[in-house]
């Protein structure tokens, strides 16, 4: 019997497994939360109804301990799930002693350093609820277009995405890197099943700490013959409506757990504006208005309101920790008012972080040079101005991969996409069209210092029957911190890979 299933056995008789999620006593009576991995409920111990042994059990039931529970199941729509168990019966499994993650504020190193331990509390669980049906919606997705699933090695001889950015590894006596993506075989396969895509993980030793970046992702490649860059965005854009409103439909128990607004989500549904890297710049450098906000006057005048409202809560801090002072005050005072502080020091400590961010941000801004890529600096910059994911297309050839075909009309562009997430998230997806004509392939092989007997494999897919191609990538773990709105992508994996972190 699980908890996502009490709903089917309303006043009937249930046995439940599972671990203490909560718990506290009062008057003979033992409330304990419980959680399946399913779900949590809560289960009210009444002295009168079960043994004295059992009660005892119950008292002593600390955090994360081992239960088994009978009772009945009634309807309560103040409860977590709409139920609560009146408990007929109970016996412990194994007594969890000083369970390590208690119910206080923790460090992030902490926290990172007991993730599996972590992944047991409630939003971590959500989160990854939120992503499995991510996956799922990835698959199915595609399957129902017509592709063909398919595996490309983990092993490769050949950079993909530069030589800077690999893991080196002996593979039986010559070097080996691990993969940093699928997408050159995935072009191989396309061009004997039309429409392809991988689903793996793939690898970049990037020393970077920055809330966007893993050592150790999921990559989704699809792969699509006779398809050019704008046949392509179309697909992006069905493909992420796709999967996004599958997570609405399935898991709006999860997103309200993790307190997401999912207003943005909703949003899915509408075009996503398409823009050049022209028009992008001049957006990100305050030159153009989007719906009559300029990017930078924006960002001054928020900077500005951070400092009012922090002086609020500050404010509002010292008058609660004044009220816990108050002699005689109940202890269910000094808890409620306790909860107040700690989630407005939350909001002062996310108000401070926008205090540092905002300058850098701007500074960004105010000093792009017109042929770069984007930093992170200015995708948030120029993402903050959307309420829907917006394709930035015809880049700067330059600034971007080897593979990408170059635009007949202008040579100066490749014809990529990067498709940028809203509310500052930036970057989900990297793609584009493929250049299909063989000298400017290897052109473009020299020019990136590439070793040309690495990619002759590569070069035959362009000797032997060469068609328009495209696709992209889309990084697994971005999405799912975009779709939580995560104020870092290391809460959307299990275990995450990345430079400094190697355990648990």
């Amino acid at each position: 019997m699980y908890i996502k299933e009490l709903k089917n056995f309303e006043n009937k008789e249930v046995t439940l497994k599972g671990w203490v999620a909560n718990s506290r006593d009062s008057k003979g009576l033992v409330f304990i939360v419980l959680r399946d991995g399913t779900g949590v409920c809560q289960c009210v111990v009444d002295a009168t109804k079960v043994t004295e042994t059992e009660f005892a059990d119950a008292k002593r039931a600390a955090l994360e301990t081992s239960i088994n529970i009978t009772g009945t199941v009634i309807k309560d729509e103040k409860q977590i799930g709409g139920y609560e168990i009146q408990v007929n019966k109970l016996s412990l499994i194994q007594v969890s002693v000083n369970y390590p993650i208690a119910k206080k504020e923790h460090g992030v190193e902490f926290l990172m350093d007991n993730r599996h331990l972590w992944l047991r509390s409630q939003r971590q669980w959500a989160i990854m609820r939120i992503r499995n049906t991510i996956i799922f919606a990835i698959h199915k997705f595609f399957q129902g277009e017509g592709f063909v699933q398919m595996d490309a090695p983990l092993f490769t001889g050949n950079a993909v995405e530069g030589t800077s950015t690999l893991f080196e590894t002996d593979f039986y006596g010559e070097p080996a890197y691990l993969s940093q993506s699928g997408q050159l075989y995935g072009e191989a396969m396309a061009m004997a099943h039309n429409k392809i895509y991988t689903f793996g993980p793939t690898f970049r030793a990037e020393k970077s700490k920055t809330r966007r970046h893993l050592s150790e992702f999921w990559m989704i490649e699809p792969e699509m013959a006779f398809h050019d860059n704008f046949d392509n965005m179309d697909l992006i854009e069905r493909f992420l409506r796709a999967v996004v409103t599958e997570v609405l439909n399935n898991n709006r128990n999860e997103l309200k757990l993790i307190d997401r607004d999912v207003t943005i989500l909703e949003n899915i549904l509408k075009p996503f504006p398409r823009l050049t890297y022209d028009e992008a710049v001049d957006i990100i450098k305050g030159k153009v208005d989007v719906n009559g906000v300029n990017a930078i006057t924006n960002l001054e005048n928020e900077l500005e309101s951070l400092l009012g409202k922090k002086k609020e809560i500050l404010d509002e801090i010292k008058s609660r920790e004044e009220k816990i002072k108050t002699p005689g005050m109940k202890k269910g005072e000094i808890g409620f008012n306790q909860a107040k502080i700690d989630k407005l020091k939350q909001e002062l400590a996310d108000i401070e972080e926008q205090e540092r961010n905002i300058p850098n941000w701007l500074n960004s801004a105010k000093n792009f040079e017109y042929g770069n890529d984007f930093g992170g600096s200015d995708e948030t910059v120029l993402t903050r101005l959307f309420d829907v994911p917006i394709m930035v297309y015809n880049w700067p050839h330059e600034v971007k991969a080897f593979y990408l075909k170059r635009d007949p009309e202008n040579p100066r562009f490749a014809r990529g996409v990067d498709t940028l997430a809203p509310e500052g998230y930036g970057e989900i997806v990297g793609g584009g069209e493929r250049e299909t004509d063989l000298n400017l392939l290897i052109e473009k092989i020299n020019e990136h210092q590439l070793p040309m007997e690495a990619f002759e494999w590569y070069l035959d897919l362009r000797r032997y029957g060469s068609v328009p191609h495209a696709g992209f990538g889309l990084g697994l773990e971005r999405l799912v911190t975009w779709i939580c709105k995560l104020p870092h992508v290391r809460e959307s994996i299990p275990f995450p890979r990345m430079y400094g972190r190697l355990k648990p």
